[in-house]
């Protein structure tokens, strides 16, 4: 009978999320991951392939972790209400966990995608897949129709913008200031001709 694994693959990545918090990106090694866990190098190649590999599920762990709470937004009756907490859900999600936020400045989902297609090809596909269905529906209900000018109007307002101003703010370093919150979603109803919720 096999021995459980003393750390998990969660574990391993909460690591790398503090090694990199702690002295950005460029410091995540495998031995360092290792060193912080008490474990041997070995144990860690035995999980994950490859360094580039911890920092990609680090990557798609905190694209889920962050879509949480966006995909709640959108379960609401009203739009409005729907593109308020949306919007500001991305802007401040990114203030109130900047480590986590600063790991989604590291790639994009066709970079890893084409670095790692075996390992993440079929994990990515399905990364976005419900923001994807919620942003339609959205569309749709608020549009009366989908088509190209309308899904790209929604998704200018209610992830481009916001995410636009929330990644400034986490490159920069600079807290985020008061007025940002309501400059965003001011922004994201005039893209979308409506009147914001209070």
């Amino acid at each position: 009978m096999g021995r459980n694994a003393r750390y998990s693959d969660e574990d391993i990545l909460d690591a790398a999320s503090t090694i990199a918090a702690e002295g950005g990106a460029h410091a995540v090694t495998m031995t360092k991951i290792a060193s912080r866990l008490g474990a041997p190098s070995g144990s860690i190649y035995h999980r994950f392939a490859s360094r580039d590999l911890v920092m990609a599920r680090l990557w798609i762990r905190t694209v889920r972790r962050f879509q949480v709470g966006f995909l709640e937004a959108f379960a609401q009756q009203d739009l409005p209400a729907v593109v308020r907490d949306a919007v500001l859900h991305t802007v401040d999600w990114s203030e109130q966990n900047r480590d986590e936020a600063r790991v989604l400045l590291l790639h994009s989902q066709r970079e890893l995608l084409a670095r790692e297609p075996e390992a993440l090809g079929p994990e990515l596909a399905e990364l976005n897949t419900q923001v994807a269905a919620v942003l339609r529906t959205f569309t749709e209900r608020l549009f009366g129709q989908v088509t190209p000018e309308s899904i790209g109007r929604s998704r200018l307002a209610l992830i481009e913008l916001p995410y636009a101003a929330a990644r400034h703010q986490i490159a920069s370093g600079a807290p985020t200031p008061s007025w940002l919150r309501d400059s965003v979603l001011d922004a994201s109803c005039a893209v979308l001709g409506m009147e914001r919720a209070l």
